[in-house]
């Protein structure tokens, strides 16, 4: 059976540089598992913010996005967060309760958290 992988990411994207480095972590891990989700928390879907200007490296950022959209890697946020953050239309973003994520992220084999 497949190893089912969550990385959860609710470090603040504008105050510390462990938000990129985790997002570079789950895609350097997509490459190697079948099922893996990414959940961001708290202000961690600026990094799929429009205008991720205030993000800390933003370079590394911006040099990643073009394979994250292309993986199709798929994110999930709380309800609400769509409205909340202008995010980029062209990441595969999917809006869940947090009653919900949780019994998701309970299913998962792995769940790593930063």
């Amino acid at each position: 059976m497949a190893l089912r992988l969550a990385v959860v990411i609710q470090e603040d994207p504008i105050s510390s540089h462990r938000a990129v480095e985790a997002l570079r972590i789950a895609l350097g891990l997509a490459g190697t598992v079948q099922d893996l989700i990414v959940a961001l928390l708290n202000n961690a879907p600026l990094l799929l913010s429009k205008d991720p200007a205030d993000v800390e490296d933003v370079e590394v950022l911006e040099q990643y996005k073009p394979a994250i959209q292309e993986l199709g890697l798929p994110f999930l946020v709380p309800k609400g967060t769509c409205t909340r953050f202008p995010l980029d239309s062209r990441f595969s973003v999917q809006e869940v309760s947090l009653e919900n994520l949780v019994a998701l992220l309970c299913q998962y084999d792995r769940v790593i958290t930063f």
